[in-house]
């Protein structure tokens, strides 16, 4: 990390940051130090926005940001670092808009790209911690083998729904994310926040946690939660705390690892396809569609003429009060494993299977053609795509 003696704090420094310095476990030497210290926010979303917003208020001297989506009016709910007046504006210039007015004295860098194998140990050497508020399990572990093998610490947070958890990854010796979750879980089962929904305050909690330890892995003051994963049921209001040791056998940070470079990640949590850059291109045409796929346009031609397919709607219930479409049988992505069999009256039948945005209908597709059922097919782009394509009053969500 970078020496606190090089820095100075101006005037206005020592003012704005009087209620840290008074403190005996900060004080002058400990802001100067976070002032020479820099933080890469992996994501500008419902994490990133509390933690980069109290790293700039804490006074980290240069805090990163990667992200490469645009502000959507969805993203309100939970994403207070952006406003009404940032949709449609990349989220990364929102972003540092807004710490730049909360804190001057800041220097902000943005990359606006999709952190990948190519590029993710280039941008992560350049910061002193890595703090990852990412909702995919490709970035997760990407991020993680990247900070171990630049030996960053890993300040991790998720959140779904009414849970949340933290920790610490990567720290003085502790265990990394892959101790932790040494196999993803199948493509699919899990769903992500824009899939399942997750509470507007749930991130603003979890993520103000994990800037705390970020600060005091930059301070070196304290107990950093190195070890000890920190669970959060809101619903319940209360907390564990579970301990994480570090596996002797782990693949990138065990005596014997295998893994010296960064792989294919979406290939190893068994997602088929490049990056989301290229899924988003793929899903905006029907060039290179396969087979099991239908588009949005394409099922709406075949509705209009009458020749209507077997439905199949695997969202979760209180999403069908948003929209949906005619469906002959509704199966929740998470119980298609145990009621499969409900669809074998309809084995020979052409059934095409739809969610929010195509994600978990691919993998419920993936999962009948397993099965043995011949004509399955995923509607891709989901909903979102229908009212893009088809019915433009149809709510987005």
């Amino acid at each position: 990390m970078a020496v606190a003696a090089q820095v100075t704090l101006s005037n206005d420094e020592l003012q704005r940051y009087a209620r840290h310095i008074i403190l005996p476990e900060v004080g002058l030497e400990g802001q100067q130090r976070l002032k020479a210290s820099s933080v890469l926010c992996v994501g500008a979303g419902g994490l990133g926005s509390p933690l980069a917003m109290y790293l700039a208020a804490a006074g980290v001297g240069r805090i990163g940001i990667v992200d490469f989506d645009v502000v959507d009016s969805s993203n309100l709910q939970r994403q207070i670092i952006h406003g009404t007046s940032s949709v449609g504006k990349r989220k990364v210039d929102s972003a540092k808009a807004r710490l730049l007015d909360l804190n001057p004295h800041l220097k902000v860098d943005i990359h606006e790209v999709a952190l990948s194998s190519e590029n993710a140990r280039a941008i992560v050497r350049q910061y002193d911690v890595v703090a990852d508020g990412t909702d995919n399990f490709p970035t997760r572990y990407l991020v993680n083998d990247a900070c171990v093998l630049e030996g960053k610490p890993n300040v991790y947070a998720s959140i779904f729904r009414f849970d949340g958890q933290a920790t610490v990854f990567n720290y003085q010796d502790g265990p990394c994310y892959r101790c932790l979750y040494p196999e993803p879980p199948p493509p699919g089962m899990v769903p992500s926040c824009a899939e399942g929904g997750v509470i507007g305050v749930l991130p603003g909690v979890v993520g103000c946690i994990q800037a705390l330890e970020t600060v005091k892995v930059l301070l070196r003051i304290g107990e950093p939660l190195k070890g000890r994963l920190l669970v959060f049921d809101a619903l319940a209001m209360k907390w564990r705390e579970l301990k994480i040791r570090k596996d002797a056998k782990c693949p990138i940070c065990g005596p014997q690892r295998s893994i010296h470079q960064l792989i294919d990640y979406y290939q190893f949590c068994g997602i088929p396809k490049a990056n989301e850059e290229a899924e988003k291109a793929r899903m905006a045409s029907t060039q290179g569609q396969k087979a099991d796929e239908i588009t949005p346009a394409q099922l709406k031609a075949r509705l209009d003429k009458g020749d209507k397919p077997f439905l199949l709607d695997v969202r979760n219930a209180n999403e069908l009060g948003i929209c949906k479409l005619p469906y002959d049988a509704f199966i929740p992505t998470p119980e298609i494993g145990q009621r499969w069999q409900e669809l074998l009256a309809h084995k020979n039948e052409e059934i095409v299977v739809y969610c929010r945005s195509g994600g978990r209908s691919g993998s419920v597709t993936k999962f009948l053609q397993e099965k043995g059922f011949p004509r399955v097919r995923n509607m891709i782009g989901g909903m979102l795509r229908w009212s893009d394509e088809v019915d433009p009053t149809s709510p987005k969500y």
